[in-house]
């Protein structure tokens, strides 16, 4: 019986498959759900520089699982807005500085509940306000950005400011002929790119960069041979998925290697069957929740992007996802679909 679907997809995960390789749907919506509710326990604190992150991977966790209504969106929306600063940026949880990451993951939950409208009534003038927060961090000179006001430059900031002004509609606040300029620099001999000009090749930073160009709409420049020789070569013996040679599998490359392949039409360069047998055996079968590898702690970062991963490879019942977003397509479709 094959793990993955038609193009139909759709329907529930079957329950004649074995169980090794059957996704245990409720028990993951269980663990994500369980979540916030763990306050008693120091891990609960230790992570809370995450909340605002973990909830955007924990909701889009949902959604792909067809649990869109899994998390209380008024509670999820309150939380949201509790993390918003006057500049416009967010802030991991109240009380945090602002910073690009957590204001993507705001930007990308807004999204996804369709809540731009309640931005707005919230904030008069929210979507201009966190819009021109992001392009405060674009550098002038060399067309990256930043993460916050101290400085510090990485292509995941660069994409994030891109995929986040893109689904709010205000691409035109950036200089993009200066970002793309900037990626380009980042490339390197073998079809890669890094965090900054000179850097090794890293998957994680090969899917910000090639997402990036996909959403300036410039993938033309991608050399997708050399790339998807690279990145098929992530897959090990086992097949799991590596950020770059001589590294260990990690579930969340499940994401950032095949995502990747997706964008430049490679996919079918990796054995799907066997990646999926390695996510699904990465799962905890009894509490939910997806580690980084078998018999490993599961956490939230690394089940969302387990989901993600199965869902590139169509496995059944899954919703279908977005390779440049990591978002429901649906929702990526109404949201930029608005704009137009």
């Amino acid at each position: 019986m094959s793990l993955v679907s038609g193009p139909g997809r759709g329907g529930i995960t079957d329950d004649r498959l074995p169980h090794e390789l059957r996704l245990f749907v409720d028990k993951h919506v269980c663990y994500i759900q369980s979540l916030d509710t763990r306050k008693d326990e120091l891990e609960y604190w230790l992570t809370e520089h995450l909340r605002l992150s973990g909830l955007y991977w924990g909701l889009t966790a949902l959604h792909l699982l067809g649990r869109p209504d899994g998390l209380p969106r008024n509670e999820v929306l309150d939380f949201v807005m509790s993390c918003m600063h006057d500049n416009g940026g967010f802030g991991a949880a109240p009380g945090h500085d602002a910073h690009m990451l957590y204001t993507i993951s705001a930007v990308q939950i807004l999204a996804t509940l369709d809540a731009f409208g309640e931005l707005e009534e919230r904030v008069g003038g929210g979507r201009q306000k966190i819009g021109q927060y992001i392009a405060s961090l674009q550098d002038t000179t060399t067309g990256t950005f930043a993460g916050d006001e101290w400085g510090e430059t990485d292509t995941r900031f660069l994409y994030g400011a891109l995929n986040a002004l893109s689904l709010l509609g205000l691409l035109d606040l950036v200089n993009i002929n200066q970002a793309v300029e900037h990626i380009q620099e980042c490339a390197n001999f073998d079809g890669g790119y890094g965090t900054s000009p000179g850097a090794e090749s890293h998957a994680g930073q090969i899917f910000t960069c090639v997402a990036a160009l996909s959403i300036a709409g410039r993938l033309d420049l991608v050399d997708r041979d050399k790339l998807g020789g690279w990145l098929s070569e992530r897959q090990l013996k086992n097949g799991g998925l590596n950020g770059r040679p001589e590294k260990k599998e990690d579930v969340c490359y499940s994401w950032w290697v095949a995502s990747s392949l997706a964008m430049i039409g490679r996919l079918h360069w990796i054995d799907a069957e066997k990646l999926t047998k390695f996510i699904l055996n990465c799962q905890d079968p009894e509490l939910g929740g997806f580690a980084d590898r078998p018999g490993n702690m599961v956490d939230v970062f690394h089940t969302v992007f387990g989901i993600a991963g199965l869902s590139l490879v169509k496995y059944a019942g899954l919703v279908e996802v977005d390779p440049v977003y990591c978002m429901p397509l649906a929702v990526t479709k109404r949201a930029l679909g608005k704009l137009k």
